[in-house]
């Protein structure tokens, strides 16, 4: 019996690929996305020291919409200001395997449209 492909584990392998290229500073910090089926995660993340500088998600209280993508964006925007309090302006965006398309595109133009420059 052929066993279907799991979709996380080919996910995690095109991650690896986009993390063996891209790398966040202090002066250009790496902007990480993670999708669940039911909430989004936004960090800004320091590789080289490894510290995360900045987060928001779905699960924070100031996040109240009614469906996913529109919750996607307003991540996106919160990010973005916790990142402008902290004078964080020039980011690299990692989309963490996903397809630039939906939830993960709207988080990016929420960001972008909020100060972000990627």
């Amino acid at each position: 019996m052929i066993s279907k492909p799991d979709k996380n584990k080919s996910r995690k392998r095109r991650h690896n690929r986009v993390r063996n290229k891209i790398s966040g500073t202090a002066e250009c910090p790496r902007l990480n996305v993670f999708r669940s089926n039911k909430n989004i995660y936004a960090q800004i993340i320091d590789d080289v020291e490894g510290v995360t500088l900045v987060s928001a998600s779905t699960l924070d209280s100031a996040i109240s919409s009614s469906n996913k993508t529109e919750q996607a964006a307003s991540v996106g925007k919160l990010v973005a200001q916790r990142a402008n309090e902290k004078k964080i302006k020039k980011v690299v965006f990692d989309r963490g395997g996903y397809l630039y398309h939906g939830r993960v595109q709207a988080l990016a133009d929420a960001a972008r449209e909020n100060g972000l420059e990627f």
